[in-house]
């Protein structure tokens, strides 16, 4: 099931349990989980894309193995609000992911998600070699946090 709104995907999900959170690009797929409260989003892999049977097998393994009761998209909108391709793309992702599982999914706005991980890393001292391995998962954590703070505004729990 594929929940446009965060409010309608919040409808959807038991009142506890983890997360995911996805950086879907082109040649990787950034993986994040939250806690079972969904307070903290933390990164946890990078999956290099091959095609979309191995991706979504590789993701659902994920999914089962931590007992994840959603699915949070990060959505790449162009900075001025309106979709472009990579949103189409998303868009399709999720469409053909959703036909193969019961977790639902829903959107969340990525814009400057990627910017926001690297500038993290930057001032942790991360090394340019690692800042590249890890860029996909931290900033899959971004998004999912971000998700995560307007899913607590939502039930309205401080």
């Amino acid at each position: 099931m594929i929940c446009e709104t965060l409010p309608d995907l919040a409808a959807t999900l038991p009142r506890v349990g983890a997360l995911a959170g996805l950086d879907l690009g082109t040649k990787t797929i950034g993986f994040a989980v939250s806690d079972g409260l969904r307070h903290v989003a933390s990164p946890i892999t990078t999956i290099r894309r091959e095609k979309f049977t191995l991706d979504a097998a590789a993701l659902l393994r994920l999914v089962a193995e931590r007992d994840l009761k959603g699915i949070i998209l990060g959505l790449p909108f162009n900075m001025d609000g309106s979709e472009g391709p990579r949103c189409q793309s998303t868009r399709a992702f999720a469409r053909n992911l959703s036909r193969l599982t019961d977790v639902p999914i829903g959107y969340w706005d990525e814009r400057l998600s990627t910017v926001a991980a690297e500038r993290a890393l930057l001032e942790a001292d991360t090394s340019r070699k690692r800042r590249a391995e890890v860029i996909d998962h931290v900033a899959a954590a971004y998004i999912l946090q971000g998700a995560l703070d307007r899913l607590r505004n939502i039930a309205g729990v401080a």
